[in-house]
């Protein structure tokens, strides 16, 4: 578990720009359950999070059709919270940081860590827009 002091800034750099933080298994459940679409990032302290995942999150809210709702867990942090999303997300294995857009309770599009890591925060941005222009309203 990483010191809260470390991961603040990390965790403010999503709830800034509209996340909400679950840290129970319970939160999770109830926010996957929403309608709509949900737009879930399991955040990390690692550099591609820093360099592309959560830039690459907060710039794909510049589009015109966004999620209904976007929530975060915190690998290494949140341990629960981050192991009940990641159950949401089988078949694809656990990876940190990675993101998940689902429409009524259902996975329909996933960024694993490979899909970030190296790759510029704007090309991240670009393919969730394209999962949100075919699956948000």
């Amino acid at each position: 578990m990483y010191p809260a002091e470390l991961v603040k800034p990390m965790r403010e750099d999503l709830t800034n720009v509209g996340f909400e933080e679950l840290h129970t298994t319970e939160a999770v459940d109830n926010a996957i359950a929403k309608e709509g679409t949900t737009l879930v990032v399991v955040n990390s302290v690692c550099g591609c999070a820093a360099a592309n995942a959560r830039p690459g999150a907060r710039m794909s809210l510049q589009n015109a059709k966004r999620p209904t709702n976007l929530v975060t867990v915190f690998a290494g942090v949140d341990k629960e919270a981050t192991d009940k999303a990641r159950e949401y997300m089988i078949p694809f294995p656990p990876s940190s940081p990675s993101m998940a857009l689902f429409k009524d309770g259902e996975l329909v599009h996933m960024l694993e860590r490979h899909h970030i890591e190296g790759r510029p925060a704007e090309l991240i941005s670009e393919n969730l827009m394209d999962a949100y222009n075919e699956h948000c309203s």
